[in-house]
């Protein structure tokens, strides 16, 4: 069998961290600041390269580990929040401001952007998904052609 034929294969490697937000528009308890154990399955499409390989998963941990450390025991704060932006304006505590309500769907979608402009280089890659765990029961995915 030959495995270097223009075959589509997809790789995938998950990663963790822990970050807080809340969801001000919330009528339930999510509008309260809480956090969560992230966990982020990232899975890339593309054709083999001459030995195999679609990408290396050190290269893929080295392009991905700087952007979750970025958020790391962070607060990941809604710029429209006056509420925390007030607060966080006031200490030295870590977080990142975002233009997007903070739900696991948007910050999905936000992360999909920041890895597929650090994706993009490799020009075998065709295809990124990224599904994002808030807990261990529920997730929200996206997927982009790159």
């Amino acid at each position: 069998m030959n495995t270097t034929t223009e075959q589509t294969v997809r790789v995938a490697k998950e990663f963790h961290w822990e970050m807080g937000h809340r969801l001000p528009f919330h009528t339930g308890g999510c509008q309260n600041i809480h956090g969560h154990s992230y966990r982020l399955w990232v899975e890339v499409e593309g054709v083999a390269n001459q030995h195999g390989m679609v990408v290396d998963y050190f290269d893929l941990k080295q392009m991905i580990e700087p952007i979750i450390a970025r958020i790391d025991h962070s607060f990941l704060c809604d710029e429209g929040d006056s509420l925390m932006m007030n607060f966080l304006g006031q200490t030295p505590l870590k977080h990142v401001v975002v233009p997007f309500n903070t739900t696991a769907e948007n910050v999905a979608g936000w992360l999909m952007e920041a890895i597929a402009a650090q994706l993009r280089q490799l020009p075998n890659l065709t295809g990124l998904t990224v599904r994002l765990h808030e807990t261990e029961r529920t997730y929200a995915e996206r997927h982009q052609q790159l």
